[in-house]
């Protein structure tokens, strides 16, 4: 699959993804179903990759910047703050 991307200037920035089959005709089955483009369809997915996957590095550099300033609770306090959320599902 050849999918185009485009920069802000505009300027056309082509890049191939290979992706497997099932994937490429699931994609295909998307594209007819929501009447969009599979590249518009690839693009979106990963945007939304990236953003989770970026979100991600970004919370655990905080955690380990506010463990090595030692803000920090302990397993009985983290267990005590997690029974106010109340039960888990079975």
């Amino acid at each position: 699959m050849r999918i185009k991307t485009f920069s802000k200037a505009g300027k056309n920035m082509g890049t191939t993804l290979t992706i497997r089959s099932d994937l490429s005709k699931r994609l295909e089955q998307l594209a007819k179903t929501t009447k969009q483009s599979k590249s518009s369809l690839a693009s979106q997915a990963i945007e939304d990759f990236l953003t989770v996957q970026e979100w991600h590095i970004e919370a655990i550099k905080e955690g380990i910047e506010a463990a090595d300033k030692g803000e920090v609770v302990s397993h009985e306090e983290a267990l005590i703050e997690l029974k106010k959320w109340g039960k888990c599902a079975p």
